[in-house]
């Protein structure tokens, strides 16, 4: 398999090639055309000046006007190398000049023809002689028995202008060739350095270096637009794999704390004998403690599939008052407990095109936390409008509300505010970034800010089914 380079190098020669191959073609036939053309002009004005000193009348007056190198004739009249030859209708030489010696031009039936016709006629003679001969034959209007005046002239000079033009053509096509591909190898040859040396530093980029970037050319071309690509692309890598280290460690201990919760309770019920009133206790808490276990997993397995794009379920139209009435449903017992209201502001009917299940999980996780963060006796309201091409619900609870300089970190995972921390709220951190990941993977997104009479507002945002 040829390489890159290999291809683009035969493509650009074959590419040169065509173009010198065609302009050098052209430029042949031009010149080959415009001798040709001058060979024949003088031919036909040499054949219209023999015709202009006709005698008015035919007989042994006709005659072919030689002029030798004394001459003093008109130096236009000088011809030494072109034939002359005057016929009748019978094509019969009338007329010869001096250097046809025996022989005479052809007049073959058909050209008489066409003489007869009134046709000035051009020939191309290639067995006449030892050299081919171009010769026309202009015929006579109203001069009784005379048909034609043909005037013959070599194409040697012409065929070795042309051929002469052909060779210089040649040369000067290799000349350009080796010329415009010694330069094209140059530039190919500057352009793949640039490039090895960008994959050089790019094999030198491991997973432990990843804040290391490949060095920019300083231009602004392809090689340039690349470097500055890949770049980005390393910055993109190293914020996940940032963002995946830091997962990883949260991850960890949020799971180690139960977990060593768990060993400490079970070393102290199994230190020494107890009632079984300590053990009830001991295993309430293990309880606790694997519960909170269980949720945590749980919603780590429920980010893992959504990363695998897993968990976005089938796209349909779906009344989003319908999920909202079933979720606010699940969620009334905890409220309840809490001695907290959930109250759903009625409202037209917006229809959002998404996943169901995606959807009613999302709600569930703001209106659970809608609840938590509500103090006893207070409300909870949720609201659906149709704003533009999208379906909105808002949940708005009655609690403190959010700080200002929280707002950017909610929907990281293992993100807990400090209202959660210092209130003991329970929860993991990763409620809300499920909830944005379901959404975003919906083609929409979760906003979250304050109410303008205090608590914390949560919009979940879905393309509007049309």
């Amino acid at each position: 398999m040829l390489s890159l380079r290999a291809r683009l190098a035969l493509a650009y020669m074959g590419a040169i090639v065509l173009v010198v191959a065609l302009a050098a073609a052209g430029a042949h036939w031009s010149l080959a055309r415009a001798v040709h053309g001058q060979l024949d002009a003088a031919l036909l004005a040499l054949a219209e000046t023999e015709l202009a000193m006709l005698p008015a009348t035919a007989g042994p007056a006709v005659a072919v006007h030689d002029y030798s190198r004394e001459s003093t004739a008109p130096p236009s009249l000088v011809r030494l190398d072109r034939l002359v030859q005057i016929i009748d209708a019978d094509g019969h030489a009338m007329a010869r000049s001096a250097n046809l010696g025996e022989a005479t031009l052809p007049a073959a039936a058909a050209l008489r023809e066409r003489l007869a016709a009134g046709e000035t006629v051009f020939q191309t003679l290639d067995s006449f002689g030892e050299e081919p001969v171009r010769m026309v034959s202009v015929p006579v209007q109203g001069h009784g028995a005379v048909l034609a005046v043909q005037v013959a002239g070599s194409l040697d000079d012409v065929n070795h202008v042309v051929d002469s033009a052909s060779l210089l053509f040649v040369v000067m096509g290799f000349a350009l060739l080796l010329t415009i591909g010694a330069a094209g190898a140059w530039l190919t040859r500057g352009a793949f350095r640039a490039i090895d040396e960008v994959v050089r530093q790019a094999h030198q980029i491991g997973g432990t270096r990843l804040s290391e970037r490949l060095p920019h050319p300083g231009t602004r071309d392809e090689i340039g637009r690349l470097v500055d690509t890949l770049n980005e692309m390393l910055s993109r890598l190293e914020q996940g794999f940032e963002a995946q280290r830091r997962f990883t460690a949260d991850a960890s201990h949020e799971l180690r704390s139960p977990l060593s919760r768990l060993r400490t309770e079970l070393e102290l019920a199994l230190r020494r004998p107890r009632d079984p009133a300590d053990y009830v206790a001991a295993l309430r808490s293990s309880m606790e403690e694997v519960e909170r276990l269980t949720l945590l997993v749980e919603e780590l397995l429920t980010l893992a599939r959504i990363d695998a794009g897993q968990e976005r379920g089938s796209v349909e139209a779906i009344a989003l008052g319908e999920l909202v009435e079933d979720a606010v449903r699940r969620l009334q017992p905890s409220a309840r407990e809490r001695r907290v209201e959930i109250v759903v502001v009625p409202g037209a009917p917006v229809e959002a095109t998404a996943a169901r299940g995606a959807v009613s999980l999302v709600l569930a996780n703001l209106l659970d936390n809608a609840v938590k963060f509500s103090p006893p006796g207070g409300q909870v309201r949720v609201e659906m409008a149709s704003e533009g091409r999208s379906a909105v619900v808002r949940v708005i609870d009655a609690g403190a509300g959010i700080r200002q300089d929280e707002i950017p970190h909610l929907f990281e995972r293992f993100h807990r505010g400090a209202n959660t921390r210092s209130e003991h709220i329970p929860g993991v951190g990763l409620g809300l970034a499920i909830s944005q990941a379901i959404a975003a993977s919906c083609g929409g997104r979760v906003e979250a800010g304050n109410a303008i009479g205090g608590g914390a507002v949560f919009a979940l945002r879905l393309p509007r089914a049309d």
